[in-house]
């Protein structure tokens, strides 16, 4: 076990190290999350993550792959509810899109990028740092894309497809997956169905209960050529999940009758229905694309002394939004300007017991009633190069609004002083200057913003933490200021990044302890904004071949600062190394093993949480897989058999940002077996 790891030692262990490892190095990866197209992630200002789910991965939640990667971390209130983090970071602070289409929805328990199934996803691409020039609200950590295959066209016909399937030890879990694609010189079709179902999961003191869970998954994208200028598509998502329990919500019930209470979601589900339309134009092409998107949840919070819900809550947060772009050179310079704008809204329907002992009058008790927060923005992107420097500038501006018709209910309900809006500039400045030819040096600094959601305006509620919420209408937007300096490097064999960075947020929303009980027992929390926090670390990877194998490995070193109270910021990711080694090969057999190290997190909240957070131990874990390529096999154009064994020693240990009772947090699975095999035909 490690206690403490200094960032000049992670530093160096870092260049021979990598926290990657799936194929033989690609030295040209690209993205399109962080300038809105194609581009190389060595040319970017900015870190960036690409994950792909190896075989073995694809039954768990696509929020799981960012646990050991840099600057990233997982928080986590059950085996579905995994949620991404982003440089300390997360939920709401962070823009969680699907397919360019922000998913934001004010999330209770759980995590919004458990919406979509892993065996459909093509990758995950993570922008780390301020991105609120191309995306707006809530991007001041970075922003998430969550991208499924696209339908592309080809010269001559094709059709084709791929599958998965996978079996866990550790949960009795089976996944499924299967994609179709048809496409030629003027359409293009992919369709696209998954599944999974597991039981509770095995850590090393014992079942977990309540870990469980099922989920199914459809996928549509359709493209059609109209002209040699002119192609419209079609995007359409369904992803459902039953019997989802959140055992990091359990919290001792008051009054004390109702004993422990857990929330829970019977069913839950997420819609995407997307039009879009690419024009070229004059030397350009015009980007636009309309949609709705709903993410409806069933919220229950079960009484253990009851044996039934002492709370029900049905939610639907639907967006309707519009986005459009302009890409266009201009001289020496790559313009692109554009618009949008989106409303959610958002209206509860909330029933509760409230008559102790008895516990059974199912009265209605709605939150808030018809909330929403519209937003619309302009935004403004130049690219150019001065000498052999490339500069990235940008600016947006947004006008934000927020309203309800109510707040709370009964003699508490509100129903004036409820509508707010204000102005917000993002802007950003990044520049990549070439070293040598397979070094670049990079540096940035920008603003962001996150204007407060639905639930942190209006919601007066109880919740699984404990204590008893109160909306604040009148709350200010976060506004962050960052920066960022680092090296790219890629080249025979060798592919290495290393980035320092440092952002204050100002206006800080969070929920503060009030000292006083609502009439239910409870305390109370208020939504307010803090003065200051401060957030700054170091973060790197690196990927070696050494003769037949690599060596790879990763490190995170992050701390967060508090100013307000003087103190640790709140549930803070912990300072972290990977190292693995492997073999890859696209035939035959491939192998690759890791070790995590994480360190143990001493520095926490205690004024602010109120003593709720508490210090976590740190820990060593071992993973391995193995696999073989069988290249063409009859009908399929490849096939492979994976197996990994996760834990190997069988580690007892919780995460630090995984929620709980302190002493009583969700442990880790324990020692566990998966088995995949995957094609394509």
């Amino acid at each position: 076990m490690i206690s403490r790891l200094h960032p000049l030692a992670l530093a160096c262990l870092a260049v021979s190290t990598s926290s990657a490892f799936a194929s033989p190095l690609e030295l040209e990866e690209t993205v399109i999350t962080a300038k809105g197209y194609q581009a190389a992630t060595q040319d970017i200002p900015q870190a960036i993550e690409v994950l792909q789910a190896q075989p073995s991965e694809t039954a768990a939640p696509a929020g799981s792959l960012f646990r050991g990667q840099p600057g990233l971390a997982v928080h986590s209130d059950g085996a579905w509810g995994q949620n991404p983090v982003l440089r300390g970071l997360k939920k709401e602070s962070v823009v969680v899109m699907v397919d360019g289409v922000r998913l934001n929805s004010a999330q209770p328990q759980g995590s919004l990028a458990s919406f979509v199934d892993l065996g459909l996803l093509d990758r995950i691409e993570v922008v780390k740092g301020p991105g609120s020039v191309l995306y707006g609200s809530g991007a001041l950590g970075g922003v998430v894309n969550l991208i499924t295959p696209e339908a592309n066209f080809t010269e001559q016909e094709q059709r084709g497809g791929r599958f998965g399937l996978s079996a866990s030890s550790i949960d009795d879990g089976f996944s499924g997956a299967v994609l179709l694609r048809d496409s030629s010189t003027d359409h293009a079709l992919v369709l696209g169905a998954a599944g999974r179902k597991v039981d509770d999961y095995e850590s090393p003191s014992g079942t977990e209960e309540r870990t469980g869970y099922s989920s199914d998954s459809l996928l549509l994208k359709y493209k059609q050529k109209v002209n040699d200028d002119i192609s419209l598509k079609f995007n359409l998502q369904r992803h459902t999940d039953r019997d989802v329990w959140y055992p990091g919500s359990a919290r001792t019930g008051t009054p004390a009758r109702l004993g422990t209470v857990t929330m829970h979601s019977p069913e839950q589900r997420r819609e995407l229905y997307q039009v879009g339309v690419e024009n070229r134009l004059g030397e350009g092409t015009l980007s636009t694309d309309v949609y709705r998107q709903e993410v409806y949840r069933e919220i229950r919070a079960y009484s253990e002394n009851l044996g039934r819900n002492q709370v029900r809550n049905d939610v639907s947060f639907i967006t309707h939004g519009l986005r459009s772009s302009y890409l266009v050179p201009v001289g020496n310079h790559l313009l692109t300007v554009g618009g949008e704008g989106w409303r959610m809204t958002g209206d509860p329907e909330r029933h509760i017991h409230n008559n102790p002992p008895l516990f059974n009058n199912d009265q209605r008790n709605d939150p808030f009633k018809d909330g929403e927060v519209s937003s619309y923005g302009l935004f403004l992107q130049d690219e150019f190069d001065l000498g052999r420097t490339a500069i990235v500038a940008g600016a947006r501006l947004d006008h934000v609004s927020g309203d309800a018709k109510q707040k709370g209910s009964g003699a508490a309900a509100r129903t004036s002083g409820l509508s707010s809006s204000d102005n917000n500039l993002s802007w950003s400045l990044g520049a990549t200057h070439p070293l040598t030819d397979t070094l670049n040096l990079y540096a940035n600094i920008g603003q962001a913003y996150r204007a407060p959601d639905l639930r942190e305006r209006f919601e007066d509620a109880a919740r699984g933490d404990g204590y008893y919420h109160i909306g604040n209408p009148q709350l200010d937007a976060e506004r962050s200021t960052s920066f960022e300096i680092g090296l790219k490097g890629h080249g025979n064999g060798f592919d290495y990044r290393l980035a320092a960075f440092h952002t204050r947020i100002d206006d800080y929303i969070a929920g503060r302890v009030t000292g006083t009980n609502a009439p239910n027992g409870l305390p109370i929390k208020r939504t307010e904004n803090l003065d200051e926090v401060v957030i700054y670390g170091l973060e790197g990877s690196a990927s070696k071949a050494v003769g037949a194998f690599v060596v790879d490995g990763g490190f995170t070193w992050l701390r967060g600062e508090n100013k307000q109270d003087d103190e640790p910021l709140y549930q803070m990711p912990v300072h972290e190394l990977t190292v693995g080694i492997g073999q890859p090969a696209e035939r035959g057999f491939y192998w690759h093993t890791q070790l995590r190290a994480v360190a143990e997190q001493n520095r926490v909240a205690t004024r602010f949480s109120n003593g709720t957070e508490d210090e976590t131990s740190g820990f060593v874990t071992a993973d391995a897989s193995i696999g073989w390529g069988f290249g063409k096999v009859g009908v399929l154009q490849t096939a492979n058999l994976d197996a990994k064994l996760s834990n190997l020693f069988d580690k007892a240990y919780h995460e630090h940002l995984a929620d709980g009772v302190s002493g009583y947090e969700l442990e880790a699975p324990g020692r566990g077996l998966t088995l995949a095999l995957t094609g394509s035909f």
